[in-house]
C-alpha cells in the first residue's frame, strides 16, 4: 500500500506513527497509526520506530507499506538541557525562558545579572546542550552580556551558544564565541515588546543536530524528508495553525516523561490592562516533574500511596507492579488516569497567570502577573493519556471545575480531545500542507465545520 507522508512521533516511552495521503487535495486523509514502545535503551530508536511502522501495517491490514515522504518529530534523546542568562528576570531572562520553552528546551538553570562562580559550577555540572544568552534592551545596558559571555566562554564546555540580547553587542559576542555562536534578534528588543520567534527558530536548528545523537537516531534521520523538530514544537505549530482558524486556544499534552501545557492567545483586554510584564500570544510550559511513567513516583508521592490504593480500589498485590508504557489492565489504565488528573491540575496551575493585590497609600490596587487564559475558549487534550484512555475528556472537566478565583483560568470554553492523537503529526504537517493538515485536524477534534467542510 501507498502512502503520501509517515510522520513518525518518537517519543520518551512510546514511539506513534501516522499514515496520511491526499493532503494537497479536497479531501485530505489520516488512515491510521501504529504504537510501539521507543527503544532508546536497546541502544536503537529504529527499532521501535519499525514496530511502529509493522503496528500500523496490521491496523490497516496490509502486507506491506510504501510512502512518498516520511516526517519526524522527537524527544527520545530527552530534550534539549539548556541554561538561560539574561539580565533582568522579570524582563530579558523571562522572554528567553518562554523562547526555550516554546522551541522545546529542558531549561536546567535560569540565571538573571552578572554569573557567579557558583552559576558556573551548576552550569558546568549541568552540561547543557545548548546555551542561551540575552540582556538588555537594544542599545541599552551592555556590559552584563559581553561579561557573561566571556565567563561562558571560559568554561570551555564545546556546545553552541544562542546570543539573543542587546544588538548594539553582537560583534563583540561573535568575537568572543566564533564559530559557536548563533545571533539572532533580541528577545527583548524593548520594554514593551516580546519577541521569542527568532530564538525559537534558533533552538530548534540546535535540536536537530542534537537529536541525532540519540541512538539510531542517525538512521532515522537517513529516511527523513527535511528537518526533524522538537515534538513539543510540533504541538506548538499545531497549536498556532488551529488558532488562526477558530481563536483562542490552549493544549494539554500529557506524556510519559513531561506534562506540557501549550496556550495561544492574547488575553482579555480588562487582564491587559492590569499586567505588570508582557506575555507572548503563544506560550509554552513543560513540567518535567509530572511525566505519568517517567515521573510516576512523582505523581504518587504527591496524592497518596494510601490514598490512591483506597481511592482506586487496587489492590495490594497489583500495587507493586510496574506501570507498563502501553497499559492493557484496567488497574493499570485507571492509576494512569489518576495521575494524568494530577499532572494536568499541577501544570496549570503553573501555566496560568493569576491576579494580586497590593497595598499603598492610595487604597488597594490589583495587577495581574503571567499568562492571562481568560479569553480561551477551546481547551485541548493531546498525548497517549488524553487521547487512549476513555475518561480524557472527564480528567480535564475535573481539573478545569477547580478554579481558583485569583488564577486567571479559562472562563467559558469547550473541552475537545484530539481522538486520533495526531497533533504532533500535524503540527509537522502545517508547514507544507497547511490546508490538508488543518482540515485533518479539525476532524480528530471533531471541529469539521471550522475549515469548510468534511474530511474522511
Amino acid at each position: 500500500m501507498y502512502v503520501d507522508v509517515l510522520v513518525a512521533e518518537i517519543g520518551s516511552t512510546t514511539t506513534v506513527v501516522n499514515a496520511f495521503t491526499g493532503l494537497t487535495g479536497e479531501s485530505p486523509r489520516f488512515l491510521g497509526q501504529g504504537f510501539s514502545p521507543t527503544t532508546v535503551e536497546s541502544g536503537d530508536v529504529r527499532e521501535g520506530l519499525r514496530g511502529a511502522i509493522a503496528s500500523l501495517e496490521d491496523n490497516l491490514e496490509v502486507e506491506a507499506l510504501e510512502w512518498g515522504e516520511m516526517l519526524a518529530c522527537s524527544s527520545a534523546a530527552g530534550g534539549l538541557r539548556m541554561t538561560v542568562h539574561g539580565l533582568v528576570y522579570d524582563m530579558t531572562v523571562k522572554a528567553a525562558n518562554e523562547a526555550a520553552l516554546g522551541a522545546g528546551a529542558v531549561v536546567k538553570k535560569v540565571t538573571a545579572g552578572e554569573l557567579t562562580e557558583s552559576d558556573l559550577k551548576k552550569i558546568r555540572e549541568i552540561n547543557p546542550n545548548i546555551i542561551l544568552l540575552a540582556g538588555g534592551v537594544d542599545y541599552g545596558e551592555r556590559a552584563t552580556a559581553l561579561s557573561n559571555a566571556k565567563r561562558i566562554k571560559a568554561l570551555d564546555l564545546g556546545v553552541p551558544v544562542i546570543y539573543a540580547g542587546n544588538v548594539a553587542n553582537q560583534e563583540e559576542i561573535e568575537a568572543i564565541f566564533e564559530d559557536d555562536v548563533y545571533l539572532v534578534e533580541n528577545v527583548y528588543p524593548r520594554i514593551d515588546q516580546l519577541n521569542v520567534e527568532p530564538t525559537r527558530r534558533a533552538i530548534q536548528t540546535v535540536f536537530e543536530q542534537h537529536i541525532v545523537k540519540a541512538p539510531g537516531m542517525g538512521g532515522v534521520r537517513d529516511l527523513v524528508s527535511g528537518e526533524i523538530r522538537p515534538t513539543p514544537g510540533a504541538v506548538m505549530r499545531a497549536a498556532q495553525g488551529l488558532y488562526e482558524i477558530v481563536g483562542d486556544l490552549m493544549v494539554f499534552d500529557v506524556g510519559g516523561a513531561t506534562t506540557d501545557v501549550h496556550s495561544v492567545t492574547e488575553g482579555s483586554d480588562e487582564i491587559s490592562r492590569l499586567l505588570i510584564a508582557p506575555e507572548p500570544v503563544a506560550k509554552r510550559t513543560v513540567e518535567g516533574d509530572l511525566g505519568v511513567f517517567v515521573n510516576a513516583q512523582n505523581l504518587i508521592s504527591r496524592i497518596g500511596s494510601d490514598v490512591l490504593r483506597t481511592e482506586l480500589e487496587i489492590s495490594e498485590e497489583n500495587w507493586g507492579e510496574e506501570i507498563p508504557k502501553i497499559p492493557k489492565e484496567e488497574h493499570h489504565k485507571r492509576l494512569i488516569a489518576r495521575l494524568g488528573c494530577e499532572a494536568v491540575r499541577l501544570a496549570l496551575s503553573r501555566h496560568a497567570g493569576k491576579t494580586r493585590y497590593l497595598y499603598g497609600p492610595s487604597g488597594r490596587t490589583t495587577i495581574a502577573e503571567g499568562k492571562d487564559l481568560t479569553d480561551v475558549k477551546w481547551v485541548i487534550g493531546t498525548g497517549g493519556v488524553l487521547t487512549q484512555l476513555s475518561v480524557g475528556r472527564q480528567i480535564l472537566e475535573t481539573t478545569m471545575e477547580k478554579n481558583n478565583p485569583m488564577a486567571l483560568y479559562p472562563k467559558e470554553f469547550e473541552i475537545i480531545i484530539d481522538r486520533d492523537y495526531i497533533m504532533a503529526a500535524c503540527g509537522m504537517l502545517f508547514p507544507r500542507y497547511a490546508e490538508g493538515a488543518a482540515k485533518i485536524l479539525a476532524a480528530s477534534l471533531d471541529l469539521p465545520e471550522a475549515v469548510g467542510g468534511e474530511v474522511e
